[in-house]
This record gives structure tokens, sequence and C-alpha cells, in this order.
């Protein structure tokens, strides 16, 4: 390890926007594209390969690699509260994941499955729209519930929807009360 290499601590909001973004702009350069496609032909996984890009991009980060590696997996824990920077965190997993994917489909099944990511986004939004229907107290119990189905389904991706049928099984009825003689 260099001196002057950070091995300790945390990576700071700023590096870890650094890392996204550089991270987004070489995994779009078909070079870089190329490079993946090749190992995974050669029969190495697609993902040691975009690991290796990251430890490159902490290597010039003037962060030691197996330190910056080992920060990405305490992301989500430690800037809980940065909703901000989370997304992006996901957003960072979710383009690892279609470099991945690109390099190990077929083009025909990688064509598939983007399709079918965008259309499970695009029921995802209408979900999200349709809750903002209700207030912040419902909208929790949605989210919560919400949290429920995804854990008792694994996390698979269809998981990550409620119909707005289920939604409103969710959301108790504004009645008035009854007429309870004392």
């Amino acid at each position: 390890m260099a001196s002057g290499t950070q091995s300790t601590g945390m990576l700071t909001r700023e590096q870890l926007f650094h890392l996204f973004d550089r991270f987004s702009f070489l995994t779009s350069q078909p070079d870089v594209k190329k490079k993946i496609s090749g190992a995974v032909q050669d029969k190495q996984e697609a993902v040691a390969v975009t690991t290796a890009i990251q430890e490159e991009i902490f290597s010039e980060m003037g962060v030691d690699p197996r330190f910056g590696i080992s920060c990405l997996g305490k992301v989500s824990t430690v800037y809980e509260n940065d909703m901000d920077l989370v997304i992006q965190f996901y957003k960072f997993l979710s383009k690892e994941e279609v470099a991945c994917d690109e390099a190990e489909l077929e083009e025909e099944e990688f064509a598939e499955k983007l399709l079918n990511q965008q259309m499970l986004q695009e029921q995802q939004l209408e979900m999200l729209k349709y809750m903002r229907k209700f207030n912040l107290d419902d909208q929790c119990a949605i989210l919560e519930k919400l949290h429920q189905h995804m854990e008792n389904g694994n996390y698979e991706s269809e998981t990550s929807i409620l119909s707005a049928e289920q939604i409103e099984e969710i959301v108790p009825r504004k009645v008035s009360p009854l007429y309870t003689p004392r």
C-alpha cells in the first residue's frame, strides 16, 4: 500500500459520488464493455472485472482498493439518512448489474431483461403516484406492507409492486363511527 493512501475510516459522500460517476462513465465505454465480455468468454466472472474497475478508480482516488470495496458494503447503513446518496448507491449497483448482464447474456436475453426492468419501473412509478393520494400516515403503512411483501417474496422484483386493490386494503376506511348505546 502506498503511503498517503486512505485505508481507515469511511469514504466521504464526495468520494462515493466520484466513484459512482466514474464507474458509470467507464462501464458505458465500448472498450470496457468489450473487456467485460472478453472476461466472460474466458470463463471469468463479470463481477470480478467490474470489481477490478472499481479498485482502479479507488487507486486513482488515493484510496486503498480493498478498503474502498469494504466501504461499499457499509454505505446503506452509514449513510442511511442521506436519501440522495443511498439512491445514487443503488443506481451504481444497478449499473454494475446491467454491465454484468450485458456481458453474460445473449443479445436477445439482455434486451428482454432490460424491457422487463423498464416495465417494472413504470409499474413502480404508477404505484408511487397512486400512493401520493393518501396522507403520510397511510403512505407509511403502505410502505411497511410493501416491505413485508418484498421480505416474504425474498426480494424478487415482482414483489416490489402493490396493486391499487392491495393498497386500498391497507388503508383504513374513513367512515363515521357507529352509534353505540350506553
